[in-house]
């Protein structure tokens, strides 16, 4: 009996030869044997796949979406096949990713660079941009996102970690304003904060005790840039709201130490999502699986 994937080809091969007949003639079979699995096919599907008269054999629409799915299939295997054939595996093509300014400079572009050096034929086009990008309207082949996803039944998603947003000051600034023993204490120190859409910024704050605080900082600074933020932060200015994964040398070298230590921010996700497509290529396997391969271990360093 001949396998479902034999039927496909054969389906195939009649389609682009115009007949029965040739087909059966470039298969090496018998014309009887193709119009029976063409036959058995039409049986298993529930739908008619050719217009049949005695001179001519055209698609029924059912005919022709089988036909572009399956010609799809039978090309992407063909390409593993070729692929396995030279001992290797190679991601061709355009590869376009959507990422969050900062966060994407700085984790994701080393890791993307590191695949477009891996493979010669494959070409990576990094959007860095805040905005929470659609996927397929706008053509990008992943995204990395921060914060809770929506219910989706478009997107796929894989989680890569977590992060946490610190309050932290340069040590020179604390010993001239003071230390911060409580969160009191906060509304007597400079902030620098993150405007939101204009409205006044919040530090979302909890306790050991998963207690949730709403804070107002003093700011005298609102800048719309982490980078900036921390620049300004170094610089002796005040008190800011910074993600871990920011600031983490700078609280390794000292440069920066946290403030009130056991308030944190609630942790917030970090996936890659793609589109629920019915096949994933090569180039975006790949890059998924470097993702979360890497991540987790970079993440938890902070």
């Amino acid at each position: 009996m001949q396998t479902e994937l034999s039927t496909i080809s054969i389906f195939v091969t009649v389609v682009e030869a115009g007949s029965f007949s040739n087909a059966a003639e470039q298969l090496h079979l018998t014309r009887s044997a193709v119009s029976k699995s063409i036959a058995r096919l039409e049986q298993r599907l529930g739908v008619t796949l050719f217009k049949r008269t005695t001179r001519t054999l055209s698609l029924t629409a059912e005919g022709t979406l089988f036909y572009e799915h399956s010609q799809r299939a039978i090309a992407e295997i063909h390409a593993a096949e070729s692929l396995l054939d030279q001992g290797k595996i190679s991601a061709t093509g355009l590869l376009r990713i959507s990422a969050p300014v900062l966060f994407g400079q700085l984790y994701v572009a080393p890791m993307m660079i590191e695949l477009a050096q891996q493979h010669a034929d494959l070409q990576v086009e990094l959007s860095f941009n805040d905005r929470t990008v659609d996927l397929v309207e706008d053509g990008f082949d992943l995204a990395i996102r921060i914060g809770a996803l929506p219910d989706s039944h478009h997107l796929i998603a894989r989680k890569l970690g977590d992060h946490r947003m610190l309050l932290c000051a340069t040590p020179k600034y604390l010993q001239q304003s003071g230390t911060v023993k409580d969160l009191d204490d906060l509304q007597q120190h400079t902030a620098i904060a993150y405007p939101y859409s204009g409205s006044p910024p919040k530090w979302h704050l909890q306790d050991k005790n998963k207690q949730l605080y709403a804070i107002k900082p003093k700011a005298k600074l609102l800048l719309n840039d982490m980078q900036a933020i921390k620049n300004t932060v170094l610089l002796d200015q005040g008190i800011a709201w910074l993600p871990d994964w920011l600031i983490h040398k700078e609280l390794q070298d000292g440069s920066l130490v946290q403030v009130l230590a056991e308030f944190s921010s609630v942790d917030f996700p970090i996936h890659v999502v793609w589109p629920a497509l019915s096949y994933m290529p090569l180039k975006t396997r790949l890059a998924i699986d470097l993702l979360v391969a890497v991540f987790p271990s970079q993440l938890s360093a902070n």
